[in-house]
């Protein structure tokens, strides 16, 4: 590690912003919700982060690639903190206290270089969850021991005055008790109703704030500033072993297996083993798409099969189609990275069956895609469903890729799937699905007169104006969906102050004045 010194005047300063962090972060959270106080609170802490680590960042002598990427994720980190402020859907909602803070996580280790592994290795993503999970915790004593150097004179140190020595040990002394203070005396309050009653009435009249409130505003600031402050800490001085690439672990590009005499060899399948297992799945598909082509697609069309029902028809393929195409997924993943290279000829034939795979897994997933449209026809549109519509469509650029890379050796599978897995997360919390889903449901009733109001009631306010469009042109032949917007209008409620403003709430909000 290298020598610190020139970075002790900002320590402190650190630590400051870390606390003025806790407060700004407890005036946006307390009774404000997860709405436009998460865009401000990302802003905040990433005001924090340059500053803490200003200098440092491609400073550290590790792989350069991290940075470039860690800069690519600024886009969709500042699109999922949007959201916050602009839909209402609850799955994204609380997806997204995962996901945001995940993808901050993965960005400031990638700026910091804090980890030597490549971000398309697994082993990075297992590091970035030790320092943001387990190592920060290591260094709680850090700002105690920042505060102690500022107040307590050093060995041999009088300082100006022997008083301001001693009022510093003092104020020391009580910052250090205040945690433990606070504990006991929350739990002689809860034994004795005399102590109690003074304890809420001397804040009232102090400050005129409830105690109950303080308390909860106090302990959320503390955590936020010294989380925070600790995390910084992390990534300015923490080194993992190792390079840019780790050499005891998993490569996609072949599992390897350490040997006796530090020798690794692949393991891996013989080519013609391989390609006869693909012939044979192959055979079994191109069978299969034969008959979604002449049979099955036309049951889109209304042509079902004699005495079969739509529900039972599209729920007995869907399910079973979309199985299977995972499971193709993983056998082509494994005749990309599993099989010994073999002769030119025995390449080729690799090759070609692992393309007729995929195409083959493009039509279950395009007959999936079918029953399931089938199926909302029927009976509705819901949010699972929707999401399942999507999913499909996710696995069809999944395959896409992983042709390229059949055919193009250096194409990297890893950088791409996790580019798409953050693309389509992203894109899918601004697909808006509570409106989608309204209005999807809404021209089902336009088209087959049925609707289930009931479920339409369960959905955030972002389906609002499709639904008040529907009332607007039906406003006596639906008598469940004035009951349906009013129940959405009454939970969206806002929530505290302004930090608590978020478009869809509000909008429902100008409904009920």
């Amino acid at each position: 590690m290298r020598d610190p010194a020139p970075w002790q005047r900002r320590y402190e300063n650190i630590a400051l912003l870390s606390l003025l962090f806790g407060i700004v972060s407890q005036y946006l959270f307390v009774w404000n919700g997860f709405n436009l106080s998460v865009l401000l609170f990302v802003i905040a802490f990433y005001g924090l982060f340059f500053y803490a680590v200003q200098g440092r960042i491609g400073g550290f002598d590790r792989w350069r690639g991290q940075t470039k990427s860690g800069w690519l994720l600024s886009l969709p980190v500042a699109l999922l903190a949007l959201t916050y402020a602009i839909y209402a859907n609850a799955l994204f909602r609380g997806l997204n206290l995962v996901i945001l803070p995940a993808l901050v996580a993965a960005q400031t280790v990638l700026l910091t270089r804090s980890s030597g592994k490549p971000w398309f290795r697994l082993a990075f993503y297992g590091e970035v969850i030790f320092l943001c999970l387990i190592k920060p915790f290591a260094y709680l004593a850090v700002p105690f021991s920042l505060l102690g150097s500022r107040l307590l004179p050093k060995s041999g140190e009088h300082g100006p005055h022997p008083a301001a020595g001693k009022a510093r040990r003092i104020l020391f002394g009580l910052l250090l008790a205040a945690p433990l203070l606070g504990l006991v005396i929350g739990l002689l309050a809860s034994a004795d109703r005399i102590f109690s009653e003074l304890l809420w009435r001397i804040p009232r009249l102090l400050f005129h704030w409830d105690i109950f409130d303080g308390f909860i505003r106090i302990f959320v600031g503390a955590v936020f500033a010294f989380y925070a402050f600790c995390y910084l800490w992390t990534l300015l001085f923490h080194r993992s072993e190792g390079g840019a690439a780790d050499s005891h672990g998993a490569e996609w590009n072949g599992l390897m297996i350490e040997r006796y005499g530090g020798k690794k060899e692949p393991v891996a399948l013989d080519p013609l083993t391989a390609c006869t297992l693909l012939v044979s799945f192959n055979l079994v598909y191109l069978v299969f798409a034969a008959i979604q082509f002449s049979y099955l697609f036309g049951a889109a069309r209304g042509l079902l099969p004699a005495g079969a029902e739509y529900a039972e028809y599209a729920r007995q393929g869907f399910a079973q189609l979309v199985v299977v195409a995972l499971i193709n997924l993983i056998l082509l993943l494994c005749g990309l990275h599993l099989v010994k290279r073999g002769e030119r000829a025995g390449e080729l034939v690799r090759k070609i069956s692992l393309s007729m795979l995929v195409g083959c897994t493009v039509i279950m997933l395009v007959s999936a895609f079918g029953r399931l449209s089938l199926y909302e026809q029927m009976y509705g549109y819901s949010q699972t469903r929707l999401l399942v519509h999507g999913f499909m469509i996710f696995l069809c650029f999944i395959l896409a890729a992983s042709l390229i890379r059949i055919w193009r050796e250096h194409f990297s599978l890893a950088k791409t799937y996790i580019g798409l897995g953050v693309a389509a997360y992203v894109i899918m919390n601004y697909a808006n699905l509570d409106a989608l889903i309204a209005q999807r449901n809404c021209e089902r009733f336009e088209a087959r007169g049925q609707i289930d109001t009931a479920y339409l009631m369960t959905l955030s306010a972002d389906a609002l104006p499709a639904l008040l469009k529907l009332q607007a042109k039906h406003p006596r032949d639906l008598p469940g969906l004035d009951e349906a917007i009013r129940g959405i209008v009454d939970r969206s409620g806002g929530d505290g102050g302004w930090p608590g403003w978020n478009w869809s709430t509000s909008r429902a909000a100008r409904l009920d004045d």
